[in-house]
């Protein structure tokens, strides 16, 4: 009787970390708003999965005689934390920046550029950590915000399901990409990013949407992608008149994802 106690048991316990891990991956929603001039709602749980395309992982590439190192592997002196414009408290070691574990510091640690930019070519390396979690869906869990209104979303996509245009490389709540050009935990991605920014007239109307232009690991996502407004969770959010320019901010989500070689061109 206690051998079979003993099954009963294991399998409960079975069930209740596959409902944990269910609720962790958050695998969408059938209650959320239409994402304009799509078919799908903002994180539809039946929006398809892009395929995967193998990639051996980060392109790295040099910065080029124009551009502005944002980080060198030394110092985070182009940032500043987000909330109250201190020096960036992030974990520094050899040549690569970590966000802090939510063991050490807790959440809301998000970083910007001390610099504002408009249209500009961004390169950045980044690697989900290879840890186990309590929590699923912070097992490599960031994001870059563009004018802290227009986020490419950083995640583990390897191993770790989420509605589609949360993966890896989704212009956040909106538009997937093209593929899921993600490797495993621990391995170093990169994206290579042109952003367009929005324009407004003197009265505030819209003359052009955002777009991004988005290699993951050197294979095209998104291309000249146009955002219907910022992004959000949960939300469709309309397009409101903003300044030309704004910072580059890289988001703290709970979760020690780590990055390197980050530099950016201004787009005239």
């Amino acid at each position: 009787m206690l051998k079979y106690q003993g099954v009963f048991c294991a399998a409960l316990a079975g069930l209740a970390l596959s409902l944990s891990n269910a609720y962790a991956y958050n695998l969408g929603y059938k209650d959320t708003p239409m994402t304009p001039g799509s078919q799908w709602r903002v994180h539809d749980k039946d929006r398809p999965l892009p395929p995967k395309v193998p990639t051996q992982g980060a392109v790295q590439v040099a910065p080029p005689a124009d551009a502005i190192i944002l980080f060198d592997g030394a110092h985070m002196d182009a940032f500043k934390n987000a909330k109250d414009g201190s020096p960036v408290n992030w974990d520094i070691a050899d040549g690569v920046v970590t966000i802090p574990s939510k063991q050490k510091v807790k959440r809301n640690n998000s970083i910007q550029t001390k610099e504002n930019f408009s249209d500009f070519q961004l390169h950045i390396e980044w690697k989900t950590p290879n840890t186990p979690d309590d929590k699923v869906a912070y097992k490599g869990n960031s994001g870059l915000y563009f004018m802290w209104k227009y986020e490419l979303q950083i995640y583990n996509s390897w191993d770790n399901p989420i509605y589609a245009d949360g993966q890896a490389a989704a212009i956040y709540g909106q538009t997937p990409p093209l593929v899921n050009a993600s490797v495993k935990p621990g391995e170093w991605q990169s994206y290579d990013v042109v952003f367009e920014a929005p324009q407004f007239d003197e009265s505030g109307q819209l003359l052009k949407k955002a777009h991004m232009t988005v290699f993951h690991n050197g294979v095209l996502v998104h291309n000249r992608t146009s955002l219907t407004g910022p992004t959000a969770h949960k939300k469709v959010k309309p397009y409101v008149a903003h300044a030309p320019e704004g910072p580059i901010a890289i988001q703290d989500h709970s979760s020690p994802v780590s990055y390197r070689n980050i530099w950016i061109r201004r787009l005239d």
